[in-house]
């Protein structure tokens, strides 16, 4: 079993949902990406959004997940430091988040776009998760 999958397992152990999960259109993003959705049980389709690809721009993913508003619960699956970049703009911080590869964050945010800073609910790098144990 992959790193990733154990991963996602841990956190479909500690109860995360997700409502979609979007994607850089990138091969080895989306890959991640489809073992998010399958891991967690996300029933709808990959939304690929070219802004989070490399050099894709913060404010250009918080306007394409605008489109999205209805779904409350999106995971964003993307490359460094943009990542991190979106997630220090998300909360209002002026330094980005280091992520390494497979690590997870909760933001809150009260709209997309943002009217103000989210929220930065919980962090877990990926070594964190996959040591959730089984209940």
């Amino acid at each position: 079993m992959s790193r990733l999958t154990e991963g996602v397992r841990g956190l479909a152990r500690l109860g995360v949902s997700l409502d979609a999960v979007a994607t850089s259109p990138l091969l080895r993003a989306r890959q991640t990406a489809d073992i998010v959705a399958a891991g967690l049980e996300v029933s709808s389709a990959l939304i690929v959004l070219e802004s989070l690809a490399p050099g894709g721009s913060p404010r250009d993913v918080l306007r394409d997940l605008a489109r999205f508003a209805k779904r409350k619960r999106v995971a964003l699956v993307g490359h460094e430091p943009g990542l991190g970049e979106l997630a220090a703009r998300l909360i209002g911080a002026s330094e980005p988040i280091a992520f390494k590869k497979g690590g997870v964050c909760r933001i809150d945010i009260d709209a997309a776009p943002p009217t103000q800073a989210g929220h930065l609910r919980w962090f877990a790098p990926p070594k964190m998760l996959r040591g959730v144990p089984r209940p």
